[in-house]
């Protein structure tokens, strides 16, 4: 199988809050990123097509972050979030995440 994505990820262990809009949060944990998007892994699915905002607070930050996206695929486990636009201090603290 080809592994078709654009942006170098990391593996992480991030616990994350998943907003829906007009839906109640559920928790995660975000396995992976990089600066196109995340995996959550999670027994809450959100179908595809779903705008969510990844609410998470990355090792060596002081703040939560929000992160706005749409649910591109589908598994048992969890999901996998495309970003959409990202601030200055959110990419800047994922780019951080990908130099460790």
């Amino acid at each position: 199988m080809e592994d078709k994505r654009v942006h170098p990820r990391v593996v992480v262990n991030t616990p994350v809050s998943c907003e829906v809009k007009n839906g109640a949060a559920f928790a995660g944990v975000a396995r992976d990123i990089s600066i196109g998007g995340t995996f959550v892994e999670t027994t809450e699915v959100a179908p595809f097509g779903t705008e969510v905002i990844i609410v998470a607070r990355f090792a060596g930050t002081k703040a939560d972050f929000r992160l706005p996206g749409t649910v591109r695929w589908v598994k048992p486990d969890g999901f996998g979030v495309q970003f959409g636009a990202l601030g200055a201090r959110e990419t800047h603290a994922i780019s951080l995440l990908l130099k460790r």
